[in-house]
């Protein structure tokens, strides 16, 4: 586990001082001398009122910059977040640098499971974390009795099926291996996804909670190998296709876009479905340092940023 700290950026104002000194001049001053002296005074106050000018705009833009969005200014605190290496760890490198100018520090600390970010959630010693989706979320509140809940939700990463041993599906033959995640929720998208393209059939209603027990059609015998999430591309030299998920297809090296065989849709039940979110311990989520952080990841900064970096493999969830 490496652990990333993002350490505010503190900055102080320059005050700027202007000493005037004074003016003088005797009774039997020339009219030319009485002129030049009123012609300094009057480029020292100029000189004076231009300072306070731009003090008070510099001042005013701070303000407004500082006001754009709705957060409650923090004072130092420090947000400690569970958080899956790719993406979800640098969109929040991303975010630590806005939340610094609201008076929040971001500690990013990177889990290569998903298990540990909610148990460490619940026991207190995180704030929050962002490494799973609502129905993984549902699922293992119901299977361990932890009080996570979704503080808001961030973005989607549509699953694919990428290529192992084979390169298209249309090469598939009978016996084949396909790696799938062996989580509930997550083994049961890959299936999902697998019968979308006419590999199985699952039986009515299997839906969100599908496992392998619930195909009833499989005219190729694939061999299913169900693996922890982090695994599945571990395997690919071994398998005919990997199932991933878009964090681990990503560190894995591979763009949904270019190198998948197929992948769910953007708009899609499935990708709308699964949008991870914040985690935080029920109660916690009216706070507002996590408040602030839930909006600084829903900003249209980091939508750019999404966009900008992930080439599809990662789509901002839109509300």
């Amino acid at each position: 586990m490496r652990k990333k700290f993002i350490n505010t950026l503190f900055t102080g104002a320059l005050t700027l001082t202007l000493g005037l000194g004074s003016l003088t001049g005797c009774s039997q001053s020339s009219s030319k001398n009485s002129d030049a002296s009123s012609t300094a005074a009057t480029e020292a106050t100029k000189a004076v009122d231009t300072t306070t000018a731009v003090d008070t705009t510099t001042a005013g833009d701070e303000t407004k910059e500082a006001g754009k969005l709705d957060i409650v200014p923090g004072n130092g605190e420090t947000i400690k977040i569970a958080a899956s290496p790719i993406p979800h760890a640098e969109i929040l490198a991303k975010a630590a640098d806005i939340l610094k100018d609201y008076g929040y520090k971001l500690d990013i600390v990177e889990f290569e499971d998903y298990v540990q970010p909610n148990l460490v959630v619940e026991s207190g010693e995180f704030d929050a974390n962002y490494v799973e989706h609502v129905p993984y979320l549902n699922s293992f509140n119901e299977e361990q009795g932890t009080h996570i809940v979704n503080a808001g939700g961030i973005h989607y990463e549509p699953f694919g099926v990428y290529p192992g041993t084979k390169k298209s599906l249309d090469d598939i033959a009978d016996g084949d291996s396909i790696a799938v995640p062996n989580d509930t929720t997550n083994e049961a998208r890959a299936l999902l996804l697998l019968q979308d393209n006419g590999l199985l059939t699952l039986k009515d209603g299997a839906g969100l909670t599908a496992t392998v027990n619930d195909i009833t059609e499989n005219p190729h015998n694939i061999k299913f190998v169900e693996l922890e999430a982090a695994q599945v591309a571990r395997v690919v030299d071994e398998v005919a296709y990997v199932v991933l998920n878009g964090n681990y297809a990503l560190e894995a090296g591979y763009s949904v876009g270019k190198d998948s065989i197929a992948y769910e849709a953007s708009d899609s039940i499935a990708a709308k479905t699964y949008v991870n979110i914040i985690g935080v311990y029920e109660g916690n989520e009216t706070k507002d340092k996590i408040k602030a952080l839930v909006t600084v990841l829903r900003s249209d900064d980091i939508k750019t940023f999404i966009e900008n970096t992930y080439d599809g493999a990662v789509v901002f969830f839109e509300e």
